[in-house]
């Protein structure tokens, strides 16, 4: 009687713990976690888009664990805030391969920070799939470097690229160009494919100045600007002088014919609502946009979910610049390691080089440079924009493509001055 009782007990017991691996996502899961390793700017001045990229990862890890894990092991993520310092990269990369022994490495955000990381990523022989950098592999070509920005075989200049040639077709056509850059990584390769776009349209470049990353006054950057009479105004900026430079630029009334390029604060959604209608007649590129053309098979549940957290998380309410582009990182790497079986760096690198992958941003391989064998860079122009509404922005409506064409969803309003009158 005394053993029925405890065969019955221990049989509960048994059963119970089955369920809670279940609800938990981990029934198929054994021995140690696989450890995904990065570092985020999650302080700083790309904290908005490091902050997108962590929460997006982590929806990975939590979609991936629940379907059983990696090889049957659980996925781990583990985040350091590199404070937007490019200068402590290189040491949190180093303490995840020496110290953490992470299975494998993405990120950081960005090619500011993505550069500094490339040297301690190959003296270990690495794999590493970054976030949004471009034309990292010009001067290392490394097999085993991925990015997770659609500049493709245009690199540095994709940036510019559509923005030129658009420009180009305008009647009458433009003539001169001013380029303002922050004297950073990212802005100046912007710069450095824009000096090249130009070129091939017949513009006159008639002013071409940095200003430091600390700078916080714009408004001498401007009436610099504005004194050259340029027809067309292109800037690289990061998100806060994205924010010093629109600003600036409308306290002086500047009126170039064109007005806009990569400015990384105009992705980010608070400050698309700060700035409101003095974003009008804007030209960005963008990497990923909300759009009945980028519909992909798993992004609208993938963008519900994060939009749902977003305000718990303190992050971008709509998120569509980067959410989509970290989770796809998962992706990637869940692919590789299921299909090879393997965790080794060398191993994946050959994969995911001959390989394509069916994602939430859409199906995608990459050239033998990491970098995506197709671009998918597109512009958008703000149009109409009201202040502060977050709603217009979640359907794309109010920043509709202009290019490339395949993807166009509205037209150009030209010259930059009639997208500003009410």
């Amino acid at each position: 009687m005394l053993n029925a009782f405890w065969n019955a007990l221990r049989a509960f017991a048994a059963a119970s713990i089955t369920v809670l691996l279940c609800h938990s996502g981990a029934s198929a899961q054994s021995g140690n976690p696989i450890r995904v390793g990065m570092s985020l700017a999650l302080t700083g001045a790309g904290a908005p888009a490091g902050k997108m990229l962590q929460a997006a990862i982590e929806l990975w890890r939590d979609d991936i664990n629940a379907k059983g894990g990696l090889l049957g092991r659980p996925v781990e993520i583990i985040v350091y805030d590199d404070q937007s310092n490019p200068a402590s990269v290189p040491g949190l990369y180093t303490k995840l391969i020496s110290v953490d022994k992470a299975d494998l490495l993405v990120g950081p955000y960005g090619t500011n920070f993505v550069a500094p990381a490339m040297p301690t990523i190959i003296q270990n022989k690495k794999m590493l799939i970054s976030y949004t950098a471009i034309g990292i592999n010009r001067e290392y070509n490394y097999d085993k470097y991925f990015s997770m920005v659609p500049v493709g075989s245009d690199g540095v200049n994709a940036f510019s690229k559509g923005f030129f040639e658009m420009a180009a077709k305008q009647n009458p056509k433009p003539q001169t160009v001013a380029i303002i850059a922050a004297d950073a990584e990212f802005a100046q390769a912007a710069a450095t494919g824009a000096r090249e776009e130009l070129k091939k349209h017949g513009f006159k470049l008639i002013y071409d100045k940095s200003y430091p990353p600390s700078t916080t006054d714009f408004t001498p950057v401007m009436r610099g600007v504005q004194a050259a009479n340029a027809d067309i105004v292109y800037a690289g900026a990061y998100a806060p002088d994205s924010v010093g430079i629109v600003r600036a630029a409308n306290e002086i009334g500047l009126t170039p014919k064109m007005f806009g390029g990569a400015l990384i604060g105009q992705l980010v959604t608070p400050i698309k609502v700060q700035l409101g209608a003095v974003q009008n007649g804007l030209i960005i590129l963008e990497s990923f946009v909300p759009s009945p053309k980028f519909n992909f098979p798993g992004l609208d549940d993938l963008m519900k979910r994060y939009q749902a957290k977003a305000a718990e998380l303190k992050t971008d309410q709509i998120g569509y610049a980067f959410v989509p582009f970290g989770y796809t990182n998962g992706q990637i790497l869940e692919q590789a390691v299921t299909a090879t079986k393997s965790l080794d760096h060398e191993v994946l690198a050959k994969y995911i080089h001959s390989h394509s992958f069916k994602t939430v941003v859409g199906e995608l391989s990459f050239g033998k440079d990491g970098e995506w064998s197709k671009s998918r860079m597109v512009l958008t122009q703000f149009q109409n924009i009201e202040p502060n509404n977050v709603e217009q922005f979640k359907s794309g409506a109010k920043q509709p493509i202009l290019w490339p064409p395949e993807y166009k969803t509205g037209e150009m309003i030209y010259p930059y001055e009639n997208a500003r009158k009410k």
